[in-house]
């Protein structure tokens, strides 16, 4: 992507741009001079982060979009050529979640995780798929989490559908070897501090927390830049001092470390102060378009990264006993 980038100014489209990562992603592209579609399912939310990206020196166009419609992502897509005469790069960002007990979660409310998070990646990874066949160029991202590595307790259909979004990248990776210019990418950090922990829906009847150390929304959007601009763009990029630990433990030893995933998800959810059951934002947008969720600290992330080491230091001492 690098030689077209240095060109002229890439033609990038974001959907599920209206807040946190795919707001910042949205932010750090219009300060390269890009030219921005935008979609997300508001059009409200989606204004004042277009206003944002024209003061950082972008171009930029919203068009609401939902992504559990596949025609409307066609459009989208078919808008964004129309309007800009080509796409460059297309960002799977959208997605939406549902905490709480696998069996106390409405399968209603699992069935529009998937819809949103792995059906909206489908959708819109057949539209910048078909567009770069015919242009010879251009890269797919899709945002996906620790999640489509490791299953994290009390999200079910969330790891469900990112365990989908690894399946569908690794295929398609495969799909477009012949395609030297062509390149499907997916970025997977740990948990980030973004609105969709407050904005999501909870059948828990507790506030949802997070004890550890939480991303910056900005990072991971500069990890996804960092890939329209490289010359050979990385296929998986992780972020966060607990991803490696966790995906090391949970390959030496993934009953243990469902026990000790278990056990901190619990205990976390007991210590909780109580809150209404919500389905949040799966059914209609949340009116929240900032990129920050609020609740990062200042504790070093080697936090993280100490906790998640002694965690694989249990599994494979146990492993070990095992073979013994």
């Amino acid at each position: 992507m690098v030689a077209a980038a240095q060109r002229r100014s890439l033609v990038v489209v974001i959907v599920g741009a209206s807040s946190g990562i795919g707001h910042a992603t949205a932010v750090a592209f219009a300060r390269r001079g890009a030219k921005l579609v935008l979609a997300a399912r508001s059009a409200e939310t989606l204004a004042p982060v277009v206003t944002e990206c024209l003061a950082e020196g972008g171009s930029a166009l919203g068009i609401p979009t939902d992504v559990t419609d596949s025609d409307a992502v066609q459009k989208l897509a078919q808008r964004a050529v129309s309007h800009y005469g080509r796409i460059d790069v297309w960002v799977n960002a959208a997605g939406v979640s549902a905490v709480g007990r696998f069996d106390g979660v409405p399968l209603s409310a699992s069935r529009r995780v998937i819809e949103s998070n792995l059906m909206g990646h489908l959708y819109g990874a057949h539209a910048a798929i078909q567009h770069f066949r015919e242009t010879g160029r251009g890269l797919l991202v899709n945002l996906n989490s620790m999640s489509g590595w490791v299953g994290a307790p009390f999200s079910a259909a969330n790891s469900a559908s990112k365990f989908g979004q690894r399946g569908l990248s690794e295929s398609l990776r495969a799909e477009v070897a012949d395609l030297p210019h062509v390149h499907v990418c997916d970025v997977a950090p740990t948990v980030v501090d973004t609105p969709g922990l407050a904005n999501g829906a909870n059948y828990t009847g507790r506030r949802l927390r997070v004890p550890l150390p939480m991303l910056d929304p900005r990072r991971v959007a500069h990890a996804i830049v960092g890939l329209a601009y490289s010359p050979n763009p990385r296929a998986v990029t992780w972020l966060g001092a607990g991803a490696l630990p966790s995906r090391v433990a949970h390959a030496v030893s993934p009953t243990l470390f469902g026990k000790v995933m278990h056990w901190l998800g619990a205990r976390n959810l007991r210590h909780s102060e109580p809150a209404p059951v919500s389905d949040g934002n799966l059914y209609a947008p949340s009116t929240e378009a900032a990129i920050d969720g609020g609740v990062r600290d200042a504790r070093n992330e080697a936090v993280v990264a100490a906790i998640m080491m002694g965690s694989v230091g249990l599994a494979l001492g146990w492993w070990l006993g095992r073979r013994r």
